[in-house]
């Protein structure tokens, strides 16, 4: 197991099997909602400069949502959320990653949902390296974000009789990578 961030210089390829790109948030303001999209691709690049000069990009299929439930799932493809007939991808494009002090990167770029793009940063934390049986080297990271969903035009909500809504404007973006470096 590598321990060092200066030894992935290469080009890694996010294995969607073994990764996950969730999300959370409040449902009627008691609890909480997670799901996930399992439809995605992407790449890191690392130069032999290193983590520095670093770029990622990831491509994700909206309809891919999966909150466990068909109907929340429908919604959330519907008008009132992502229109995902109009907008059948959300993307992100790394504008900078550099080394967070902590063993781990911080990843900021230009997310695009519904046609509307933020820049967000996302810490990771570097859980090592490891070669996996098939002879494949892996790299791990784990991150987790808060963005606000109206910021990217998804402002369907509800009013409560208690007070509130129905849905938090403020998602939690939970990230668990496996790269496999391309030989």
């Amino acid at each position: 197991m590598t321990a060092n961030l200066t030894d992935l210089t290469g080009t890694w390829t996010i294995d969607n099997t073994h990764s996950r790109l969730g999300f959370v948030t409040r449902h009627a303001m008691v609890t909480k909602v997670r799901g996930s999209f399992n439809d995605f691709q992407g790449t890191v690049t690392v130069p032999s400069e290193g983590v520095e000069g670093a770029s990622a990009e990831v491509t994700i299929t909206a309809s891919s949502i999966d909150t466990r439930n068909a109907d929340r799932d429908g919604h959330l493809k519907s008008n009132d959320f992502f229109d995902m007939e109009t907008y059948p991808e959300i993307t992100f494009r790394s504008t900078k990653i550099s080394a967070n002090g902590s063993g781990g990167v911080d990843v900021t770029g230009d997310l695009t949902i519904k046609g509307q793009t933020r820049s967000i940063t996302v810490p990771f934390d570097y859980e090592g390296t490891a070669t996996d049986p098939f002879g494949n080297l892996r790299a791990g990271f784990e991150g987790t974000t808060v963005i606000n969903r109206s910021d990217f035009g998804l402002t369907w909500n509800a009013a409560l009789e208690t007070g509130g809504v129905l849905v938090s404007e403020k998602v939690t973006l939970e990230i668990e990578v496996s790269a496999i470096k391309e030989a």
